[in-house]
C-alpha cells in the first residue's frame, strides 16, 4: 500500500530514528523472525520524553516504512500517524502494554524488540531454558525470564515484566517468545539476531539426541564478561551501516 510522507511533519531526529525503525522491521522479517503482523519493534522519539514509535497493526514487516510508524503516549494515545485510507490501522493492545512499560521504566532503552519466532517460542517452551552451550550462547549466560499470564492485556503485567528484566538487556517470555531492550536500535537489533541464533543452535544440538557437551563456570563468566559494555564497544555499530546497505540493495522504500 502507498503511504504519503510524514516527513515534513517530523524532525530531523524523529525522521532519522523512523528511518531506523523502519530499517530494523524489515531486517527482522528477512532474517526469518517475523510472525505476519503480529508482534513489534518501538523505538523512543528523540526529545519527546513520553513517546514512541511503533508499527500499525495490520502491516507486515516487510511493509513498514518510516512514515507508516505511529508515535504513541505512554498511555497509550496515538499522538501522530498517516493516513491509512479505508484501512485506518490503529495499535495492538497487547504491543502497547509491553514497550510502553519499559520505555516508561528504562530511560537508557531507546529499542524494544520482541519475537515470536520458532526457535525463541520453542526454547521459551523448554524448562531448561536457554543453556550456554557456544560461544554466542554464553552471551546470554544471565538472560531474564518471564512467566506466561496469559495475552499481556492488562496494565498489571508491567510491574513483573520491568522486574525480570531488571537492568538487562534480553528477557525470555516463557511460553511465549523472545525480547530485547537496547541503547540504540542497531544495538538492539543486534542483540536479537544473536539471541535468535543461540536459540536456534541450542535446538539443533538438542534434536541430536547426543550428549552435549558442557563448558565449565569460570570460563562461562570469563565469556560473558567480555559481552560487556565495560569491556567491548556497543553493539551494532560496526554492522548497521553494512545493513542499511543491503537494505537500500533490495528494497530501499523502507526510508519514505
Amino acid at each position: 500500500m502507498k503511504i504519503s510522507s510524514i516527513q515534513h511533519q517530523c524532525s530531523a531526529q524523529e525522521w532519522q530514528r523512523r528511518v531506523d525503525l523502519a530499517a530494523c522491521y524489515r531486517l527482522v522479517a528477512l532474517y526469518g523472525m517475523s510472525d505476519m503482523i503480529a508482534n513489534h519493534i518501538s523505538a523512543s522519539v528523540p526529545g519527546e520524553e513520553n513517546a514512541f514509535l511503533i508499527n500499525p497493526y495490520g502491516m507486515l514487516y516487510e511493509e513498514i516504512t518510516a512514515s507508516s510508524l505511529i508515535k504513541v503516549d505512554l498511555n497509550g494515545n496515538i499522538l501522530a500517524k498517516p493516513d491509512f485510507g479505508d484501512l485506518d490501522y490503529g495499535i495492538n493492545r497487547a504491543g502497547y502494554v509491553i514497550h510502553s512499560a519499559i520505555h516508561e521504566a528504562r530511560h537508557d532503552v531507546a529499542c524494544v524488540i520482541h519475537t515470536h519466532s520458532w526457535a525463541s517460542m520453542a526454547v521459551s517452551s523448554l524448562a531448561c531454558g536457554l543453556l550456554p552451550l557456544n560461544q554466542t550462547a554464553m552471551r546470554f549466560l544471565k538472560i531474564g525470564y518471564h512467566d506466561y499470564q496469559g495475552v499481556v492485556l492488562d496494565d498489571k503485567e508491567k510491574k513483573s515484566l520491568i522486574q525480570d528484566l531488571g537492568a538487562g538487556e534480553a528477557l525470555i517470555l516463557r511460553n511465549h517468545g523472545a525480547l530485547v531492550a537496547s541503547a540504540s536500535i542497531a544495538e538492539a537489533f543486534n542483540w536479537m539476531h544473536r539471541l535468535e541464533l543461540a536459540c536456534r543452535s541450542q535446538l539443533a544440538a538438542m534434536a541430536c539426541n547426543s550428549p552435549l557437551s558442557e563448558v565449565g563456570a569460570g570460563v562461562l563468566e570469563e565469556t560473558w564478561n567480555n559481552y560487556q559494555p565495560g569491556t567491548r564497544r556497543p553493539y551494532g555499530v560496526m554492522e548497521w551501516p553494512a545493513l542499511l546497505r543491503k537494505l537500500d540493495r533490495l528494497d530501499p522504500s523502507y526510508r519514505t
